[in-house]
């Protein structure tokens, strides 16, 4: 890094709530936040962070990426360590051990993509959390990776999940050291995590009125069979647990694919609605709700 460089970052950074902001990003890390979510974070007018984000950015500390209608923002950590390894290039006389943990934050990283990625929060609902929504997490847990945070909650959550749903995910090779019935209420609440997506799995969750999730979080409805109300003996369970995983991760496979980019929240919760109309196969007779 030229010297010129560092003086132009350093000046960004000369202001509190710019170094506010770049301390919110840096929590928050790769994935980035919502300009309106750090102008809230911030207690700032939408106009004000704007200004300092932009800042932020010229001086190539942040980078910038559209979701829809959204601006979300997050961290260049090579512009971050290439600063300290400016600052620090001659630390210590030569004598790096004095530095102490700098000389290890400062160990080579990849190459910055171009491309900024922020992954969406989705959050699939049933009533008991311990079948259909379970295993739509696990799908786009790993379907997903990288691009998505899967998170599954009911409105009366069972103890554990379904012992047969368990299984079969670790027979498809998933992670379930996680996977837990939660109630929606984790969701909720100012200290919740935000929700981008909300995917309810059961029939309006049994004529349950869903809690706010925000405004920002787009719903949709994917009706599926309860697991619980599958009848027949163990194999004939068995098959149509491998049904619902296949019809569950053929829908989130089209999710995942949807340009989010080009799409605004309308479109976004009608492609969503489009794809819970999709078929389920044998499913639809095996007298599940």
């Amino acid at each position: 890094m030229e010297i010129d460089s560092a003086v132009a970052i350093l000046a960004a950074l000369a202001q509190e709530s710019r170094l506010a902001a770049l301390r919110l990003l840096i929590e928050r890390g790769p994935n980035g936040l919502p300009a309106g979510t750090i102008a809230d974070r911030l207690g700032l007018p939408a106009s004000t962070t704007s200004f300092h984000l932009s800042a932020l950015e010229r001086a190539g500390l942040v980078l910038s990426t559209r979701q829809g209608r959204q601006m979300i923002y997050a961290v260049r950590f090579v512009t971050l360590r290439a600063l300290l390894a400016f600052l620090t290039e001659s630390c210590c006389a030569g004598q790096p051990e004095l530095c102490g943990d700098l000389a290890r934050l400062l160990s080579p990283i990849p190459e910055e993509s171009s491309a900024m990625t922020p992954a969406f929060t989705v959050l699939f609902l049933c009533t008991r959390n311990s079948a259909r929504s379970i295993m739509a997490e696990a799908i786009l847990a790993r379907v997903g990776a990288g691009r998505f945070h899967a998170y599954s909650a009911g409105s009366d959550p069972a103890a554990v999940p379904m012992p047969e749903v368990v299984a079969k995910l670790q027979a498809l090779g998933h992670d379930v050291s996680a996977l837990r019935c939660k109630s929606w209420d984790v969701f909720t609440g100012r200290d919740a995590p935000r929700v981008d997506f909300v995917i309810a799995l059961c029939d309006t969750l049994d004529n349950q009125t869903c809690p706010d999730f925000g405004d920002k979080a787009v719903t949709g409805a994917w009706p599926m069979p309860d697991p619980a109300k599958f009848s027949g003996g163990a194999a004939e369970r068995s098959t149509m647990l491998n049904e619902l995983y296949a019809s569950l991760r053929r829908r989130i496979e089209i999710f995942i694919s949807l340009p989010f980019a080009t799409l605004d929240r309308m479109a976004l919760r009608a492609r969503l609605d489009e794809i819970g109309e999709g078929p389920v196969g044998m499913l639809a007779r095996s007298g599940g709700a």
